[in-house]
């Protein structure tokens, strides 16, 4: 991927999107040699969403006791005693 500076961008820039829009690469616009932006098409996917803590609350249903659910066969298990 292209690195740019600031300058350069924006000097450059309707001939560096019109190379993206057109097939070309995303490049990246640096300021002091540190990236700032990623310019890409918009039509293109740029990865998997984040995940999302929670999206299915209300469709799951956690038994009160599913801390302690099956605590005697576990036991016997580690004791070796058949259940």
């Amino acid at each position: 991927m292209q690195v740019y500076n600031i300058h350069d961008a924006k000097t450059n820039l309707s001939r560096l999107i019109e190379e993206t829009v057109n097939g070309g690469e995303p490049f990246v616009i640096a300021k002091a040699g540190k990236p700032l932006v990623k310019v890409v098409r918009i039509d293109v996917e740029v990865g998997k969403s984040p995940r999302r803590i929670g999206f299915m609350k209300g469709q799951i249903k956690v038994p009160a006791d599913f801390d302690t659910m099956g605590a005697d066969e576990i036991a016997g298990m580690f004791e070796g005693k058949a259940t």
